[in-house]
């Protein structure tokens, strides 16, 4: 392993997703305190986030107690007679939830929760065995099970989010008792599967991210080892093949030769998280490179348009390259975030413009998409098309559902949302000691002004998505030599930057290679950069064979679709075909609600040709067709579909 430096200053207070501990390369990104960024409430951020915080995380906490999760706790020691709910990993749900819990108090220092947290640490404690242990559908349904079936117990995965949710209440509130408790089960789980001890991985990839950051949280560098020692471990023979397939848990090859991202896409996607991770506190450069070239084949050959992953239903598993069915998706809302975790650490890793703009897919388009406008019914499986005679499964209903037998979505998007305000901006210093604050998402914020860049704030003002004008505002005074930087998004084509003094000039081809603009101080109060939100056509790879032949309406970085709602009932989604070359025009829409405040609905004209007729046609026939007779196909942002009930839907239509 690479030598670990220390920081001249702890890192414990600032709350973040990943925070770095080893000394940073000139350049480098580093992250800001969730607390530094304030996402105005009113807008499309913003909002979501105080939906969270009323609705998604209360939500959560109540059917915890409706689906057992709890009871499974309280049943160990006496206090339910009620048998074990859930599946070998629901414990897990309880720690995300008191992780988004830990993440809202630390954006609104909320004590609404407390007494409710007081009940489960007590409640997590006096189940905790004396060892250390806790695994509430091994203690009490198959203790013969302990530690003995690595590739299925999901042991190491829920320690993994409990140890998140400790790290997280720490640095929030200053409360360490989760911590403490979940420390004890690093301890025995060190002593049993460290370096030189009896070897053994998780089935399930999510502890590695986990315990480094334990280790930048407690400065204890035996926590980054035991992470290194498990990522290390892989592709080496140690868990069975139990007719899954040794892809299906990343098991097939080693960490450092698998630039092909397969099998369960969850799981890929947390393990390469957790990698990146491991990087970033080593620097080791193989690393990074093998990580590299797994992202770009993720991202460049096996990601829906939408920022989501995962093709196949069969393991929920990532298919071949372009192997991307529309109405087949499995797209499973946690590879969404998961896949949030991953980039944003090889952002900090690495400077490529493409990691933003995959975040600002992924929140706006998949992530969105997986919640309805009451912040209380959740999409598992996420299609980019739904049939108008599609049939639902337990995890792909034609609608949304409050909860799921297998819930590991709802409580991983309450975290998520939570933490928003941690991908809006970072900083970055240059080899002589300039300093740079770069602002990456584009949202109505105030962002406190880190020591290296200035005193004050600044102030984002924009209802961006709906519009793309970015205003700047500046409560304070930059630091000689500071700078601000904004993001230009890789969709943008053209657009301006006007200075305070008024003057104005367009994006050049720099700009907009660079995916940035740089303001020196006196720039930047009343600086207002216009982005044009033109709607586009996007067509797919030619081997996407579910989307040859189709396009897909976007509009700066929202996905639109079709939805059956929005066409007459003699008119059926799947019978339209649309003109790329024809005009877009934009109309107000109350579809989104509060999520997508000013969003417009986009109006394209199509043609309605009634697939009447035998399956199989003659070619002279098919020639024969007429045309079609002319509709309006009104699109919709897809974050917001099946907000109006169940029906058909689709992102790609065929192009005339």
């Amino acid at each position: 392993m690479a030598r670990v430096t220390e920081p001249e200053e702890s890192p414990l207070t600032v709350l973040a997703p990943a925070l770095p501990r080893a000394d940073r390369p000139a350049g480098a990104l580093r992250p800001l305190d969730l607390r530094a960024v304030r996402l105005d409430p009113d807008s499309r951020l913003g909002a979501w986030q105080a939906l969270n915080a009323e609705a998604t995380i209360p939500h959560c906490i109540e059917q915890l107690e409706v689906s057992g999760v709890i009871d499974n706790f309280r049943r160990l020691v006496g206090e339910s007679g009620a048998p074990h709910r859930g599946f070998v990993f629901a414990d897990s749900d309880l720690y995300k939830v008191i992780e988004a819990v830990a993440w809202e108090i630390g954006r609104t220092g909320t004590d609404r929760h407390d007494a409710w947290l007081d009940e489960m640490i007590a409640l997590i404690a006096r189940v905790q065995e004396p060892s250390g242990y806790l695994h509430t559908w091994i203690q009490g349904v198959h203790p013969e099970k302990k530690f003995a079936e690595l590739h299925w117990t999901h042991e190491m995965y829920v320690l993994g989010h409990w140890i998140q949710a400790g790290v997280a209440l720490d640095r929030a509130r200053g409360r360490h008792d989760l911590l403490d408790l979940a420390e004890r089960f690093v301890g025995l789980l060190a002593r049993r599967y460290g370096p030189g001890r009896e070897p053994g991985v998780p089935g399930h990839p999510e502890i590695e991210t986990a315990l480094v950051e334990l280790y930048r949280h407690t400065g204890r560098e035996e926590h980054l080892r035991l992470a290194e020692h498990l990522i290390e471990q892989r592709g080496r023979g140690i868990l069975p093949d139990t007719g899954l397939g040794n892809r299906y848990y990343q098991d097939h090859t080693t960490v450092r030769d698998g630039a092909d991202p397969t099998g369960h896409a969850v799981r890929q996607l947390y393990l390469d998280a957790g990698t990146a991770d491991l990087h970033l506190e080593t620097g080791d450069p193989a690393l990074l490179a093998v990580l590299r070239e797994q992202w770009d084949r993720a991202h460049e050959r096996k990601m829906y348009i939408t920022g989501a992953f995962g093709s196949r239903h069969r393991d929920e598993s990532f298919g071949n390259d372009y192997e991307l069915p529309s109405d087949r998706a499995y797209a499973e809302t946690c590879a969404t975030i998961a896949d949030l975790q991953w980039t944003w650490r090889m952002m900090l890793a690495e400077d490529d413009t493409r990691h933003a703009d995959v975040i600002e897919r992924e929140i706006h388009n998949a992530l969105a998409a997986s919640i309805d406008e009451t912040g209380t019914r959740f999409f598992y499986s996420n299609p980019v098309q739904r049939r108008p005679d599609r049939f639902s499964e337990e995890n792909a209903p034609a609608e949304r559902e409050s909860w799921y037998s297998c819930a590991c979505c709802p409580p991983n998007i309450a975290r998520a949302v939570a933490q928003l305000s941690c991908y809006v901006a970072g900083t970055r210093q240059d080899a002589l000691g300039g300093a740079e604050l770069d602002v990456l998402l584009l949202a109505a914020a105030e962002i406190d002004l880190p020591a290296e860049i200035g005193t004050g704030f600044l102030r984002i003002a924009t209802d961006y998505p709906a519009s793309g004008r970015i205003r700047l505002e500046l409560e304070g005074a930059l630091h000689a030599g500071a700078r601000i930087a904004l993001r230009i998004p890789g969709w943008v084509r053209e657009g301006s930057i006007t200075t305070p003094d008024g003057a104005q000039r367009p994006l050049g081809e720099h700009d907009l290679s660079s995916a940035r603009v740089v303001l020196e101080p006196e720039e930047v109060d009343g600086a207002v950069l216009d982005l044009a939100m033109t709607a586009r056509w996007t067509r797919s790879h030619p081997r996407v064979d579910a989307t040859r032949g189709c396009v897909a309406l976007e509009r700066g970085p929202i996905v639109y679709c079709i939805e059956q709602a929005d066409l007459p009932s003699t008119v059926e989604v799947d019978d339209l075909t649309v003109d790329p070359s024809g005009e877009v025009r934009e109309q107000p829409t109350a579809v989104g609600g509060a999520l997508f405040p000013g969003v417009p609905a986009l109006v394209t004209g199509a043609l309605h040709r009634p697939a009447d007729g035998p399956l199989l046609r003659d070619i002279d026939a098919a020639a024969r067709v007429p045309e079609g007779d002319p509709v309006d196909a009104v699109l919709i942002p897809f974050a917001t579909w099946s907000n109006r009930g169940p029906g058909a839907m689709r992102i790609w239509v065929p192009s005339t």
